[in-house]
């Protein structure tokens, strides 16, 4: 290990590998993607046109048609280089599937032939059994299924016919986290084009765009190969803080890397291949920490184009020696990495429906959109949270500069003035002098009070950023839409409740359509205003979040009545998940605890000992020269040999109590209780031997150290 180490150090000082990022701007963007620009050239204007038809009514296709677009398929991917096609989806393990299939085939006769066909495109049988299910499959029922999503165009990566899909079982219960979004974009579409009509009754589509911010660490990969902890569990498990860190904020906005630079170009080049489109890209505040953003796309296409680009940062990062870490707290005492998720509505006739317009009437559309969003996450708050928790993003979540464990949403001063105005309002039937006073002085300003009024506290879990809703808490390696569904489902039952109070007031009261929204509008606000009048920066939470205490909230009976009524998810799906997700707690933890085992007793021990041996070696000596007086000149190796002992005695106790804890919380059936005993039992340890482990680190000499430290993991130059 001393050796890869030594390697690892003198590869640092090599220069970077030439790249291809200087012919960023001699491509064509997405040129790699069958988008519908490309796809009419290869199939006749009448199917074009029902294919757009399919997508826009999610009908189903003809065989005749899907036979069309298959043929066209094939056509361009050979066209391109391709020589395999795979059903590309999204599991429950968190990453990107796909089973490759070469467009090779026989004819009756053996000749060569190359065969992609409607069925091929259409769905597909992986069988896939080994994925978590959560019980809905057992191993031995190993039919899963895959079907095409229309609304998100094929594309050629490395020299595969990617095209993107659902995944369920023979019985079509969800296994993916696609399913139930699209069910959820669809229903949300549906409910806010209902309010919209109280507005402009040209609105007939309404879809989510999502806009999100990956952030994640690059570290030299030889210097990674001499950590087991983070080529197993993606983070550090034990390794002393350097000395110098993130206190300067010199990292933060400053000038790229080279190497990281030559990383990105690569990056970036074959993101724009494949339709990523990648706007930003930056340092962040810790060392080695960057993010890359792109611009905002409809939602579902954003949920693609993000776990595409974490695959493709994975191999590109291979080729320029490094290892991409995308775990939440990969280094203790270091800022975490997040994916901030930027969250709007757009209408078909170019509207953000969370950005108010020029006229009251605009800006009235804009509340009633601003108000039951808000409205909605704090009535569910403790969903969305569930919604967001890991083993990972729990080291994260309440630490530094990490969004708090208590969910918030944070508006600014001046909206909540708006808010405050608006309950005010008279309860009933507005004077039209009322009316007047109401859109030009207080609705009419809101444009202008936006226009410099952003967001101002960057750790709120939820803030309000000028047109959109930006939430913090998802973990940097988490599906952008296991987040976003919940929201939908949420923000599309307050809709659905804001509507029918509104009609029960214009046909049981006779209010004007205007009097109506107002009046349910001021009910919502006072349901709401307390919360947002909270400075959760000041209130710490009085339960310590962790995975296995929030993830209830998926399957309470609250929960499971929103999923079932909109028809996202069944009782038995959503069960489904909630074990999926405790089984992947437990499952990290117990990674965790084996990996710290395993170097403390083979790596850290014997490198102690090691140590040790050399002082004994000096104390011996010193004894032949001085005779009795030796301790006089050895009084401090004595203490350093006597403080080693204390530290391999603490670390060998720890990891025996570890294990045993371990043993004992395997011993129980129950999921929930398991996950419990995980965290309450075993992961304690991974703090108390770590601790131990790192007063090591400082003590024993630097050259027999067997792994890479803070200060060579985290300054890439």
């Amino acid at each position: 290990m001393q050796t890869l180490r030594k390697k690892s150090l003198e590869e640092l000082a090599k220069p970077p590998r030439a790249t291809k990022g200087g012919a960023l701007t001699g491509i064509e963007f997405a040129s790699n993607v069958l988008n519908p620009k490309q796809l009419q050239k290869f199939i006749s204007e009448k199917a074009f046109e029902q294919m757009e038809q399919c997508i826009e009514k999610g009908s189903q296709m003809s065989a005749l048609l899907a036979d069309q677009i298959a043929s066209a398929m094939k056509t361009w991917a050979i066209s391109k280089g391709a020589s395999h096609y795979s059903h590309w989806f999204q599991p429950l393990t968190g990453a990107t599937a796909e089973k490759h299939e070469s467009f090779f085939d026989l004819d009756a006769f053996g000749n060569q032939i190359e065969k992609f066909d409607g069925n091929q495109l259409v769905q597909q049988i992986p069988n896939a059994s080994s994925f978590p299910s959560g019980g809905i499959r057992n191993t031995f029922e190993a039919r899963g299924y895959t079907a095409w999503d229309p609304t998100s165009p094929a594309f050629i990566f490395e020299n595969t016919l990617c095209i993107p899909t659902i995944f369920v079982s023979y019985t079509g219960e969800a296994l993916d986290y696609k399913t139930p979004f699209l069910k959820s974009l669809q229903k949300l579409d549906e409910a806010a084009v209902e309010i919209c009509r109280f507005f402009d009754k040209n609105i007939s589509k309404v879809h989510a765009t999502l806009g999100w911010e990956q952030e994640y660490f690059l570290i030299d990969r030889s210097l990674a190969l001499t950590r087991p902890d983070l080529m197993l569990t993606g983070r550090t498990l034990l390794g002393h803080a350097p000395s110098k860190g993130e206190e300067l904020n010199d990292h933060y906005f400053g000038s790229i890397p080279s190497r990281v630079s030559h990383f990105l170009n690569e990056l970036e080049y074959e993101s724009k291949l494949v339709g990523i489109p990648i706007k930003t890209r930056h340092n962040e505040v810790a060392p080695s920490q960057f993010e890359v953003a792109p611009v905002f796309e409809n939602a579902n296409l954003a949920v693609d184009h993000n776990t595409l680009l974490m695959d493709l940062m994975n191999k590109v990062a291979y080729k320029h020696n490094f290892v991409v870490l995308f775990h939440e707290k990969p280094f203790d005492k270091i800022n975490g990495s997040g994916k901030h998720i930027n969250w709007s509505l757009n209408t078909n006739t170019g509207t953000n429906l969370l950005s108010p317009g020029k006229t009251p009437m605009s800006s009235l559309q804009f509340l009633s959109f601003f108000i039951n969003t808000i409205a909605a996450v704090l009535r569910y708050k403790d969903l969305i949270k569930a919604s967001t928790v890991s083993a990972s993003n729990d080291l994260r979540i309440g630490f530094n500069e990490a969004p708090a464990s208590e969910l918030s949403v944070f508006i600014g001063n001046y909206l909540l003035e708006v808010l405050e105005d608006l309950e005010n309002v008279s309860k009933g039937k507005l004077s039209p002098e009322e009316k007047t006073d109401l859109k030009l002085n207080v609705i009419g300003k809101i444009p202008e009070i936006l226009l410099d009024n952003t967001d101002r506290n960057r750790t709120a879990p939820i803030a309000f950023t000028g047109n959109k809703f930006e939430f913090r808490t998802v973990g940097s390696k988490s599906n952008c839409s296991k987040l976003i569904t919940v929201l939908n489902a949420v923000v599309t039952e307050q809709l659905l409740n804001f509507k029918v109070a509104v009609d029960q007031l214009i046909e049981g009261k006779k209010m004007k359509k205007d009097d109506a929204i107002f009046n349910v509008l001021r009910e919502t606000i006072s349901s709401i205003k307390p919360e947002l009048s909270i400075d959760h920066t000041k209130t710490k939470p009085t339960v310590e979040l962790t995975t296995p205490k929030a993830l209830p909230s998926y399957v309470s009976s609250e929960s499971v009545a929103l999923f079932e009524g909109l028809h996202i998810f069944s009782e038995r799906e959503l069960n489904a998940r909630y074990q999926v997700d405790l089984e992947a707690y437990i499952s990290t933890v117990q990674i965790e605890s084996r990996t710290l085992g395993d170097m403390a007793r083979n790596h850290i021990i014997p490198t102690a000992i090691r140590y040790q041996n050399m002082l004994i070696e000096n104390i011996g000596g010193l004894k032949e020269i001085y005779g009795a007086s030796y301790k006089e000149f050895a009084s401090e190796q004595l203490v350093i040999l006597e403080k080693i002992s204390s530290y391999i005695a603490e670390i060998n106790d720890g990891v025996t109590q570890m294990t045993n804890a371990r043993k004992k919380a395997n011993a129980t059936t129950d999921f929930h209780k398991k996950a419990l005993q995980y965290a309450e039992t075993v992961k304690p340890f991974l703090t108390s031997i770590r601790y131990q482990c790192d007063k090591l680190e400082l003590t024993v000499e630097d050259t027999l150290w067997p792994l890479a430290k803070y200060r060579e993991l985290l300054f890439v130059r």
